[in-house]
């Protein structure tokens, strides 16, 4: 839809448009929080303002501390002490805890947390001199450490639920009893309370490991350009040019949803955020469209999980995978582009089968926002992701990018934006909202470092790889179905960075020394532990994309596993292959071939599974034989889309010759029997 176009046609009474820039700041009711008010929320607003100082002096080396010197375990223990006091003030203990005032029990909390976080950090450099994480510490320094275990696992409980503090504590005391014959396969060194103590709070291992480093390093940044951008009217301009570009299409409401979300999630990274944002506006119009509530739902729900898959701005989780590989984020980013590309045209080609298949059509022109005028009210936002990129990319600045396009993100809007140039009030929002993220985030990283410390200090990773292989028998099929099995029921209970973080440590390596690519290991772990948000009985996404449609919350989330099918297939495609991940020899070139070979056969996946196959038609035309022809529509887009060679005993040609014998046939005698079918004036098909 040009320009020209879209202004050909009169303007209507009303038009659809997205007027809220502050709409994906609605509060997620996943948890029951607590909104702080007086002087807790500007207790709060002050500790984030420290926290994000903090962190750019960190990374941009400036000195705020005049004659010191800060250790980067300082800094990740100042940053706890700012933060993790907050969890129990925000999220209430208990169902029946008051939200309108604060415990003094939570108070309480609040003091003791954040007197050990001071303790200790003052404590970690000595540590580091004298050795003390592996024994020795004061006994003071021990008891705060006891403390801060304690108020970890209580944090974790209120931010994650019991689900994720029973699959985090065990394993967190493991280390005492390592030894015992009964573990067999976990079996692993012993260590007393006080070493263990001492490893957790005062190691770069545990609690000040990665998630943690993860989350000081880069996450705070991103974080905050992600609110900056939507507290700056980003919410608007994207869902207005999605409506402007899409909606005249064939289900048009469906794939504004998909565009319009996926351009959201590009830049929030977050999934609830993205379906209460973009879900306000897009789901109504679907069911005006024709849509039923619970597919609109689902396609919300799918549409928003894109948002921690398609960079530059992903989810928590991929900043930890960069600190567990030890590479920059850019290189995940990128690693992250041709999957999340996969999984978007997917979507779009559900859609378009199921509005085909429904007879759906668009919004009529007069009904959308212009383009032209569109691109006239944030035009800038281009060059602040121009620059975000560019600095990811060809700097390899991924500390230092969010900070330099927040700064030319708010420059430009107090210069250009009317509607949404920033006020006191704003800033004080701004830190609010940044707070509690950062709170919440604290409450889970941290606690989780723990798991990650206790594998460390019983060795047991290298044996339990063993292990593993030795059950599948050194089958990476079968181990790979183990880890997709496994992934998923984690992220059942867990979230998507705690679910990876297990499997990272337990799993990986047992896949890595079968040869497989180590990025592509990860990323599978990452995609299998995150298909939870659309998955019931869990399916977080799904349910908060019901809520806005008005329908079953089950229904929408069996719905959404159908919508959302493809991104079950696509961490297998590039496992087999890392290219489409840009891994190995020369995997740009490789990468343009396997998309295109994934994308013929993802045409055909969806049209068996919606049940209307492109150039094909309606397969109830097909009479007795619709379901048959669905069912090998699906086996051969799935053969021609499965890379061959590596780990496949075919070759890629192979592969391709294979799925082609069944989908040519199978097309073939589709077309015949719906070419014969519409020829036949006394059998019309009514859509239901």
């Amino acid at each position: 839809m040009s320009p020209a176009e879209s202004d050909s046609v009169a303007a209507p009474a009303k038009r659809i448009e997205f007027d809220d820039p502050h709409a994906n700041m609605q509060e997620a009711e996943v948890t029951r929080v607590r909104t702080l008010r007086g002087g807790w929320r500007w207790a709060l607003v002050v500790a984030t303002a420290v926290t994000i100082l903090l962190c750019i002096n960190q990374q941009f080396s400036l000195r705020f501390f005049l004659g010191y010197t800060q250790l980067n375990t300082e800094y990740f223990y100042l940053l706890i002490a700012l933060m993790l006091p907050f969890t129990f003030l925000i999220f209430p203990g208990t169902g029946s805890a008051p939200l309108d005032r604060i415990p003094w029990y939570d108070i309480l909390l609040f003091v003791v947390t954040f007197a050990c976080a001071i303790l200790l950090m003052r404590s970690v450099r000595k540590a580091a001199e004298a050795g003390w994480e592996f024994g020795g510490a004061p006994t003071d320094v021990i008891v705060a450490g006891i403390i801060m275990w304690v108020a970890l696992m209580e944090a974790l409980r209120r931010t994650g639920g019991w689900s994720l503090l029973l699959s985090v504590l065990p394993f967190t005391v493991y280390p005492l009893f390592a030894d015992a014959k009964w573990l067999g396969p976990f079996r692993g060194t012993q260590s007393t309370l006080e070493q263990a103590t001492s490893y957790h709070v005062l190691s770069g291992e545990s609690l000040l490991g990665i998630p943690i480093q993860a989350f000081a390093d880069t996450v705070i940044g991103f974080l905050v350009f992600g609110t900056a951008l939507m507290m700056t009217g980003a919410g608007k301009f994207f869902i207005n040019l999605a409506f402007a570009l899409c909606g005249t299409f064939r289900g048009g409401a469906a794939k504004v949803c998909i565009f319009a979300s996926g351009l959201l999630g590009m830049m929030s990274g977050s999934i609830i955020s993205n379906v209460l944002t973009a879900g306000t506006m897009t789901i109504p119009v679907m069911k005006k469209s024709g849509f039923r509530a619970s597919y609109a739902g689902a396609i919300e729900a799918c549409a928003s999980t894109g948002a921690v898959l398609a960079p530059p701005v992903m989810g928590a989780t991929a900043f930890v995978i960069a600190q567990f590989l030890n590479v920059s984020y850019a290189d995940v980013a990128l690693a992250a582009l041709i999957p999340a590309t996969l999984y978007y045209i997917g979507l779009f080609m559900q859609v378009d089968s199921y509005a085909a298949r429904h007879g759906l059509k668009g919004i009529p022109r007069a009904e959308l926002p212009k383009v032209w005028d569109t691109i006239k009210d944030g035009w800038y936002y281009v060059f602040v992701i121009a620059l975000l990129i560019v600095m990811l990319l060809y700097f390899k600045r991924e500390s230092h990018a969010p900070f330099y396009a927040t700064a030319l993100l708010l420059v430009l809007n107090q210069l250009f934006s009317k509607d949404t140039r920033w006020t006191p009030t704003t800033i004080s929002k701004f830190l609010e909202i940044n707070g509690r993220t950062f709170v919440e985030l604290v409450g889970i990283l941290a606690g989780c470092g723990l798991l990650i410390g206790a594998f460390s200090m019983t060795g047991v990773v290298s044996s339990l790889a063993n292990d593993l292989l030795r059950i599948a028998g050194d089958n990476a099929f079968l181990l790979l179905g183990m880890c997709a099995i496994t992934s998923l029921i984690l992220g059942l209970g867990l979230t998507t960075t705690a679910c990876y973080i297990f499997l990272a440590i337990l799993v990986a390596p047992a896949l890595e020394k079968l040869g497989l690519n180590r990025m592509a290991v990860h990323m599978f772990i990452f995609y299998w532990g995150m298909l939870s948000s659309i998955t019931p009985p869990v399916a977080i996404a799904s349910f908060a994309a019901a809520g806005i449609a008005g329908s079953p919350a089950m229904k929408t989330g069996w719905e959404s596993m159908w919508v959302g099918s493809i991104i079950y297939f696509i961490p297998f495609f590039f496992v087999l292959n890392p290219a489409l991940v840009l891994q190995g020899p020369s995997p740009y070139l490789e990468a343009l071939g396997l998309m295109a070979l994934v994308g013929f056969g993802t045409l055909f996946i969806c049209g068996g599974i919606q049940g209307y196959q492109a150039f094909v038609g309606d397969l109830r035309k097909a009479g007795a034989l619709e379901w048959p022809l669905r069912g090998l529509l699906v086996v051969g887009g799935f053969v021609v889309a499965t890379p061959g060679g590596g780990i496949n005993p075919l070759s890629q040609m192979q592969v391709t010759l294979l799925g082609l014998g069944i989908l040519i046939p199978t097309a073939l005698v589709a077309l015949l029997l719906v070419r014969r079918q519409a020829l036949a004036p006394s059998n019309r098909l009514h859509a239901p």
